[in-house]
Order: C-alpha cells, then sequence, then structure tokens
C-alpha cells in the first residue's frame, strides 16, 4: 500500500472546484503502456477506491505498492530501450 497512504488520506481531494460533495467508488481499471512497441506488454489491472468529485466529475485513486512496482518496472525497461 501507499507508505504515505496515512497522509494522503488525511487531506481533502484538491482541485479547482473544491465542492464538499464527494463519494468513493469501487472500481476496475486496465491500465495499457504507451506507444506501439508495447502493444503486446500485459496490462496492469488495479482494484483502488476512486473518489469523485460529484459536482465536477475530477476523480482520484491510490495505486497499491504492487501494481505500482508493475508500472514502474515496466516503464524503466522501456525508457532504457528508446534510449539505446
Amino acid at each position: 500500500m501507499c507508505k504515505f497512504r496515512s497522509i494522503c488520506e488525511a487531506q481533502p481531494m484538491s482541485h479547482k472546484c473544491n465542492h464538499p460533495t464527494q463519494s468513493k467508488f469501487p472500481a476496475e481499471i486496465n491500465i495499457h503502456f504507451p506507444g506501439i512497441e508495447m502493444l503486446e506488454k500485459p496490462t496492469v489491472w488495479v482494484f483502488p477506491q476512486v473518489q469523485v468529485c460529484l459536482e465536477c466529475g475530477f476523480a482520484q485513486f491510490w495505486i497499491d505498492d504492487r501494481e505500482l512496482r508493475q508500472l514502474t518496472d515496466s516503464d524503466c525497461r522501456s525508457q532504457s530501450r528508446t534510449a539505446a
């Protein structure tokens, strides 16, 4: 989990509308890696609680450490391939 989750959750959602009507919803999100060379790379599924402003539609969520490592590791590998 997020190492700073207690700090993050203590802060209200910040965005331009700052409306007090917000709700959390369970979600499943399939993250695809960018670029044509990454089309064959397996996607990463995450299952966060999404906090949504019911006035403007702004949404935010946290990605667990395991899924975040999958994204970070794959992103580093793709950057080293394109830099070579």
